[in-house]
């Protein structure tokens, strides 16, 4: 069915242009001393003020770096993008370094983690508040956890051929927004189903050092004296002891079947009071310990694997600008970083990424009822926590199916995909990528988080250690591949130019604050 559609769009007299794809790429990551232990300094200055950075900002943590890309229409152009922001930032941290993998390098106590500051504007308050919630609601020590962050999107050309195919009548411009929120939620049901499968090709975090367990009861395993670790997990990050949380599992259903039920079920977290959470007001050591005391601060605070996206203008909110104007693209957030990846990320890996979106896309998605809801959320997390496991079984509207049967069967389904649009790009990328992962499925060793066992059991070596010969790597090529005059300049301009953007944005008093937060709620009402 995918591969018939995307025959006839291939066919259409602008095809190359309808199967152009656009992708940016967020890489979150930790600045460490040359121990492995977090950095505890300041955002470096020479980067530029995080609040008004384009490309170069923090996440939770001040010590959390978060590198943005610009949109790109294609693989080659987002990676080389990606790099130069990395080569610029790694050669202005001085004695630090960039830690390589999603799971934390040496943390310090809990206490000590310190939060992203953004300065005492209305709008820098609000960043800072909203991470302190998080920590008091899931701790500091899991919001280290770091991430690749995979935009994508289709272009209107796409849709409308979509459209021509089906031999409707012609939309208006509202009935367009209507039908591309509409095949978006299809496809995001449809890579929900399916996220066990880069979970398990790309995850990459089976193990973590013993200071992000600290004192919390856990069922992992022990490696040598630091480390722990299950012995066939694929990506800890996305499991149990990762991004998850138990109260957006129980109080928020949000099963991707419509924007209309997307929006109101976060705005419905977004304004609910969650006794619990109001509780942690009593201990409160700030005035503004949270941005409300409600199931979600924002609509950032949902964990999900993929995400339904708009960019409203400043001010804007966020779910009202996304009811207004449809989905503009999606955000996968379930990636591992590959710690033997200077980048965290590779082209393979992404060209598959562009062609599981696309073969999401063009599959019949039916509405997800609380079964398949369920059944997403369990594979997912067999993926996770056992992927690797012999004979590992899966549920398939409710028929069982091995891991490795499943993922031969959608390997098929995307070589079908590839051999359209290779000869179309005058490439061999999507075929090749496919080439290079398929022996995955087969060899669970060959996987990132096999290779990174492997090679803690045959090295005799703890995850930090691993891990820092990996970022001491990575860093000497960040330091010695040239950046071009014009791209170094641009980058100094544009730290310069969010310095004294920053500077200009007025501080705000408590008074202030307060009616700034009424208003950021009365938004959402």
């Amino acid at each position: 069915m995918a591969a018939d559609l995307l025959k006839q769009l291939a066919n259409a007299g602008n095809a190359r242009e309808i199967l152009t794809f656009q992708r940016g790429i967020e890489r979150e990551l930790l600045r460490t001393t040359q121990q492995g232990s977090l950095a505890l300094t300041q955002h470096p200055n020479a980067l530029g003020a995080k609040l008004t950075h384009p490309s170069i900002t923090t996440d939770f943590s001040e010590s959390q770096l978060e590198l943005i890309t610009p949109v790109h229409r294609s693989t080659e152009s987002v990676l080389a993008d990606l790099a130069q922001i990395h080569q610029w930032t790694a050669q202005h941290l001085g004695d630090e370094r960039l830690w390589p993998g999603s799971m934390p390098c040496q943390l310090p106590e809990e206490h000590a983690i310190p939060l992203a500051y953004y300065g005492d504007s209305n709008l820098g308050r609000l960043k800072t508040t909203y991470r302190h919630g998080l920590g008091i609601r899931y701790n500091r020590t899991m919001q280290t956890i770091c991430a690749v962050h995979y935009n994508f999107s289709f272009n209107q050309a796409f849709f409308d051929g979509l459209h021509q195919i089906a031999g409707s009548q012609p939309l208006s411009t509202a009935a367009k927004q209507t039908d591309r929120s509409e095949k978006y939620f299809g496809l995001m049901r449809n890579f929900r189903s399916l996220a066990w499968l880069p979970a398990y090709l790309f995850g990459a975090s089976p193990a973590v050092d013993q200071s992000f367990v600290r004192n919390q009861q856990h069922d992992l395993l022990p490696l040598g004296v630091q480390t722990f670790y299950k012995p066939y997990a694929t990506s800890l990050r996305s499991g149990g002891l990762g991004y998850q949380s138990s109260t957006q599992a129980e109080l928020l259903s949000v099963c991707y079947n419509s924007l209309e039920n997307y929006t109101a079920t976060l705005r419905h977290g977004i304004t609910t009071q969650f006794a619990p959470y109001h509780a942690l007001e009593q201990h409160k050591t700030t005035q503004f310990a949270q941005v409300n005391t409600n199931i979600l601060q924002s609509e950032a605070e949902f964990y999900s694997s993929v995400r339904a996206k708009s960019n409203p203008p400043p001010g804007q909110n966020f779910l009202k600008h996304l009811d207004e104007t449809g989905v503009g693209y999606i955000e996968v957030r379930m990636l591992d970083i590959n710690p033997y990846l200077p980048l965290g990320v590779s082209a393979e890996q992404l060209n598959f990424m562009d062609l599981l979106l696309l073969h999401c896309m063009l599959t019949p998605s039916p509405e997800h009822d609380e079964r398949l809801c369920h059944e997403a959320v369990q594979n997912f997390t067999h993926a996770t926590e056992a992927g690797r496991k012999p004979g590992l079984i899966l549920e398939n509207k409710a028929q069982p199916i091995s891991l490795q049967a499943w993922a031969q069967k959608l390997f098929a389904a995307l070589y079908e995909l590839a051999d359209i649009l290779d000869p179309l790009h005058q490439t061999s990328r999507y075929n090749a990528c496919l080439d290079a992962l398929v022996g995955r499925v087969e060899d669970p060793d060959t996987t990132p988080s096999g290779q990174i066992l492997k090679d803690l059991m045959n090295q005799s070596v703890s995850l930090i250690d691993h891990h820092l010969q990996l970022s001491r790597r990575h860093h000497e090529d960040f330091m010695t591949q040239p950046i071009e005059a014009a791209v170094r300049q641009a980058f100094d301009q544009i730290a310069a130019q969010s310095r004294r953007d920053f500077d200009q944005i007025p501080a705000n008093l408590d008074e202030d604050f307060s009616e700034f937060l009424a208003n950021y709620h009365k938004a959402y009402e």
